[in-house]
């Protein structure tokens, strides 16, 4: 359910994830939230009376090779990071994907965020051999 507490949490995240991107409004998050192709996830705090803390996106879709899934836009509070709110996301993710029939899970993360990789890695996720190319259509 999009409410006012869900949009000030992304308030909040977003700018934690990104300088250039805002933060969705309600009426964006609530056609994420209302999507066949995407999960919104978020994790709450029960010691800080159940604050939301963290959220990511997973995305599936169906391609002619199968059920393909893709964790996209994880953030972690600042103050909460460390305390295992990303892997519980991500370990919930996974499950979804698994349960939907999903052949993989990928992700991205840029090298500087050393902590999500090392994440990454210890829950099994391994770096693969490709280019990821991006094409900006607003330039």
């Amino acid at each position: 359910m999009v409410d006012d507490e869900l949009v000030s949490a992304f308030q909040n995240l977003i700018p934690q994830l990104s300088r250039s991107n805002p933060a969705p409004d309600a009426a964006a998050l609530r056609a994420i939230v209302e999507s066949e192709a995407s999960t919104l996830l978020i994790a709450r705090d029960d010691e800080r009376d159940g604050a939301i803390v963290g959220s990511m996106t997973l995305a599936m879709f169906l391609i002619p090779t199968g059920r393909r899934a893709w964790i996209e836009d994880v953030v972690v509070d600042g103050e909460a990071r460390g305390k295992g709110v990303g892997q519980l996301l991500n370990e919930r993710a996974i499950e979804i994907a698994r349960d939907a029939g999903a052949r993989t899970v990928d992700l991205t993360s840029r090298p500087s965020r050393e902590a999500a990789n090392r994440l990454y890695k210890r829950l099994g996720f391994v770096e693969r051999e490709t280019n990821v190319y991006r094409f900006d259509i607003e330039a």
